[in-house]
């Protein structure tokens, strides 16, 4: 078998990224070679490859469904917005430079299509099925001339397109139907088909309408996904949960311990990878919350400030909204506070920012010891250490360069060096993403949050964050094999698009 697919969607957010996760793990478990590709992603949650490699983490996640390393060639191109009308470009991994919208799409994406082509020509050469990734909706015609993502990615490679849709936001089937309707004849000969997302009820009753499509379109769907809830892993494209809601909707287990403890997280702005605090919500007895007011961190036993994209941004927001202040008297309090990349960096006495805000000397929290300077390339590392007693891991995404003048060291290489952040009371600050996700230390970290809180709260012992990030990949593999039609969908990638599909007007604008 050598083939691939292409999963596109009626918009943003319709399911892409889980359904291309549970089709790579479907595959893999049928002993495919497989492999995930998404050939330019715009998003904030990214993650570092074992070469030094910054690609988003839906292509990360993607690859473990996989079973397999992330690499570059996975994402070639990666957008990180720095506010609404530029992004850092990201090109194999490494940043190339800030570009406006009007001058990425005004030509520099048109030209690098030949690069993400030879990377996705790399990655068939390699493995036995490729299953890509679109971006929004393939139908945006302002925006067809230089896409390199969706339908421009599909017909310059070969790509059969499976169209998926969410039902539970209404409209799926005018969606389905507008969405091959806006194509060139060209670009809807690629389309092959649907699959409906989120579904809830009786799908004898759905039935009669796809039915209909297939009349009307002359396209089969390939598979009505039922609605689960907690199946949202490692999102691409923002927060998807409320400011003031819960981090999971899925069942967590009661408190091992007496008590439970609450975990606020400050919603700056340009947050990058708050999937660091997934590891956290996994755990039993510990609730976390996104908070965007003061009043909302006196009822907590842990702040964290995260990692963001705009450092200083983020500071001034702290500040306008008295969340700085609260910050200062809650670490002269000695309650439990951590900074995270940019969150640390906020909570050192001054910052030196000629890179991403271009500020200067701006003043941090002065909560811990630290004088940031902002280097034009950037950190870019999968780092393992020791801290609290246990081995952790890591990886760091910045351009801010520490100077830790004092405190305790966080972070260190089990010899006494320190390797990264300090800790000053019960304020702790690092650079390292995805360090919670390192079971031992999580616990330990929890059980000193814990203690300083005065709750009576005892970590799980046998949670593994890894165990249920797999357990979370099957249950997506579990989705398209119960309610896929997989025969189908194993020709399609095999074969490509079926023969004489029908053209449906009006078709693209000239």
């Amino acid at each position: 078998m050598s083939g691939g697919l292409l999963v596109a969607g009626t918009t943003s957010d319709a399911g892409k990224s889980v359904v291309t996760a549970g089709i790579c793990r479907w595959l893999v478990r049928q002993g495919v070679k497989v492999a995930p590709f998404k050939a330019q992603n715009m998003s904030l949650n990214s993650f570092v490859t074992t070469e030094g490699a910054e690609i988003g983490r839906a292509q990360a996640m993607q690859a473990q469904a996989c079973r397999v390393e992330p690499t570059a060639l996975m994402n070639p191109v990666l957008l990180k917005p720095g506010g609404e009308q530029s992004s850092q470009v990201v090109l194999l991994g490494k940043p190339v430079g800030e570009m406006s919208a009007r001058g990425y799409h005004g030509g520099r994406q048109q030209r690098l299509l030949g690069t993400v082509l030879d990377c996705l020509e790399q990655l068939r050469g390699t493995y036995d099925a490729v299953i890509c990734e679109g971006a929004g909706s393939p139908a945006e015609i302002n925006l067809r001339r230089t896409d390199i993502v969706n339908m421009g990615i599909a017909r310059n490679a070969g790509l059969p397109v499976l169209v998926v849709g969410d039902i539970d936001r209404g409209g799926v089937f005018a969606s389905f139907f507008g969405t091959v309707a806006l194509l060139s004849p060209e670009d809807q000969r690629c389309v092959a088909g649907f699959l409906v997302n989120k579904f809830r009820g009786d799908v004898s009753l759905l039935e009669p309408g796809l039915d209909m499509l297939h009349g009307l379109t002359g396209r089969k769907t390939y598979g009505v996904l039922p609605f689960r809830h907690g199946l949202g892993i490692d999102e691409e494209d923002g927060l998807r949960v409320s400011l003031r809601g819960a981090v999971r909707e899925s069942v967590v287990a009661p408190p091992v311990g007496e008590d439970v403890l609450r975990v606020a997280v400050c919603a700056v702005p340009l947050m990058s990878n708050f999937t660091d605090v997934d590891a956290l919500a996994a755990e039993p007895g510990v609730v976390v919350r996104f908070v965007d007011r003061p009043e909302e961190l006196s009822d907590a036993d842990l702040v964290i400030v995260p990692g963001t994209r705009g450092t200083v941004r983020a500071l001034e927001w702290l500040r306008e909204r008295g969340l700085a202040e609260a910050l200062v008297r809650r670490a002269a309090e000695q309650r439990p506070v951590l900074g995270i990349c940019g969150g640390f960096q906020i909570l050192g006495e001054h910052i030196e920012d000629d890179v991403e805000s271009r500020r200067g000397h701006v003043d941090g929290l002065g909560i811990l010891p630290v004088r940031v300077r902002f280097a034009r390339e950037k950190t870019l590392t999968r780092p393992r250490g020791e801290a609290l007693g246990e081995r952790v891991e890591g990886y760091e995404i910045h351009h801010g360069v520490a100077d830790v003048t004092g405190g305790t060291p966080f972070i260190s290489d089990g010899k006494g060096h320190s390797l990264d952040g300090c800790r000053v009371g019960q304020t702790w600050g690092t650079h390292w993403h995805g360090s919670l996700e390192s079971d031992g230390f999580r616990r330990a970290f929890l059980r000193e949050v814990a203690a300083a809180a005065g709750r009576r709260f005892v970590p799980a012992p046998d949670t593994s964050f890894a165990a249920l990030r797999e357990e979370q990949l099957d249950r997506l593999g579990d989705l398209i094999e119960q309610h896929a039609d997989t025969d189908a969908l194993w020709r399609l990638i095999e074969s490509g698009a079926p023969q004489g599909l029908p053209f449906i007007p009006p078709g693209a604008p000239a």
